[in-house]
This record gives structure tokens, sequence and C-alpha cells, in this order.
């Protein structure tokens, strides 16, 4: 841990970023660039690529989950970083909530796969679409519910994960 120390002090004096430090960076990026992919969709459904909807919620699902929470298993808090220490001392909550986007990233996935021609209604939240999650909590508690939400509000329940996630285990 002491060597895990020296190399971020040093990369830090020299205005370097530690790798993972970079790599986590680099996957943020990914993310936010795949979510605005399929947030562009839903704003305007004609532009619908069943092919490049799926291929985002992959991006997302594949820098999810385990993915995410190895990269912040060794180094939280690092020269560059906005992570804070809470990560490492609310382990489980930063592990759920990655596996919470998989999970979300995943059923846009599927509902790529089921849609492959056009964005249809059934893909679009619709008045009175029951809600799961909200502002004090994330989760879609059983798969059974997974499957009869929308993908648009699949959507919606990922981006409150992140947000979350974010307020909870990101400096301002």
């Amino acid at each position: 841990m002491t060597l895990l120390c020296v190399l971020a002090n040093s990369l830090a004096a020299n205005g370097q970023t530690m790798p993972v430090v970079a790599e986590r960076q680099t996957d943020m990026k990914e993310i936010a660039g795949a979510a605005k992919t399929i947030s562009d969709m839903f704003k305007t459904p004609e532009t619908y690529s069943a092919e490049r909807f799926k291929a985002a919620a992959r991006t997302i699902s594949d820098r999810a989950d385990r993915r995410l929470v190895d990269q912040f298993a060794k180094v939280t808090v690092a020269e560059g970083s906005k992570a804070t220490d809470v990560i490492a001392t609310d382990h489980d909550r930063f592990a759920e909530l990655a596996r919470d986007l998989k999970t979300y990233a995943d059923a846009l996935s599927s509902a790529a796969e089921r849609h492959p021609e056009a964005m249809s209604d059934d893909m679009l939240m619709k008045q009175g679409e029951a809600i799961g999650g909200g502002p004090l909590g994330t989760r879609v508690r059983s798969q059974a519910s997974m499957s009869k939400l929308s993908a648009e509000h699949a959507f919606h329940l990922m981006l409150q994960t992140c947000t979350s996630c974010h307020s909870r285990f990101r400096s301002r």
C-alpha cells in the first residue's frame, strides 16, 4: 500500500493521473456518451436504431458491476479523481449501485433486441406507469417487476442510479 501511495504522489507531482484513475474517467465518459445516445433516441424516436441503442446499452453494462467496483477497490481517493473515501467505508452500497447500473443497462439492451425495427410505444413511459425507485430508492426489487418496466422507465432508473452514486461517492 505504501508503494501505491508513493506512486500516486509521484504521478501527482508530475501532473499525471494514475492509470486506474484515467481508466475510470475514460469509462465514465463512455458511459455518459452512451447514455446521451440513448437519451437522444428517446427524445426523437424516429432516430431509433436498435443496433446503436443496444451498443450504447452494452457499453454501459460492460463498464458497470464488477468492473466498476474493481476500479475503486485498491485506489479510491487519488489526484485527478473526484471519488471520495466513502466508497471504501460504504463499499456494499457502492457495489449495489454498480450492480443496479448493469441491471438497467441490460434491460435496455433486451428492449433493443425485442424491438429491432422501431421504438414502439411500449418502449416509452406511459402516464400512470408504476414508479419503481425515485429519489429515495433507485431499485426495482424483482425481475418480474423489471420485466414490466418500459425501456424509457429503465433508462430513467439507470440515470437515477448514476445520480445516487455520484451524490454519495463523488466530491463536488
